[in-house]
């Protein structure tokens, strides 16, 4: 469990993991470009297919806004596959199944659920500079209308 919390300025972790296709996708593949990195609890569960819907259907206003998007779950290359192709996911899907990156961008540890608290997934949105610092850091987010709210912040259209 980690305590970590990244804030405005911070270098933002490297990273090397798998997408839905077997292959390594690192940070460093994304830089001098502007990068939305979400993390999501659980692919085709429904607050997490609302929220990479709502990424795939606004990619290209982001993407003409020059935003990449990469999604990170704890879920096996193969479920982000069958997730992709169930919904038309048109971005990277990551895996991070020891948790790792999760821990190090403060994406996993307590929250509370249903009124209680847990350890899990903390649903988190973190969009990152051309440098590779971090521009703008939400955690627990809500799925249903966070990529409006993202717009928003960020200025688009």
């Amino acid at each position: 469990m980690t305590d970590v919390r990244l804030e405005a300025g911070d270098a933002a972790p490297a990273f090397t993991l798998t997408d839905q296709d077997g292959a390594p996708v690192s940070l460093g593949d994304y830089a001098g470009k502007n990068v939305i990195v979400y993390f999501y609890p659980a692919a085709m569960t429904p607050g997490c297919t609302t929220e990479a819907c709502d990424f795939r259907d606004n990619l290209n206003s982001l993407a003409s806004a020059d935003y990449q998007v990469i999604g990170i779950s704890k879920d096996a290359p193969a479920k982000n596959k069958q997730f992709q192709e169930q919904e038309g996911l048109n971005f990277p899907l990551l895996s991070d199944e020891d948790l790792a990156v999760h821990q190090a961008y403060g994406a996993y540890g307590e929250k509370k659920l249903y009124g209680k608290t847990v350890t899990g997934v903390i649903r988190s949105t973190f969009v990152l500079n051309p440098d590779g610092t971090v521009r703008l850091r939400l955690y627990n987010v809500k799925a249903t209308g966070h990529v409006a709210m993202l717009r928003k912040k960020l200025g688009i259209d």
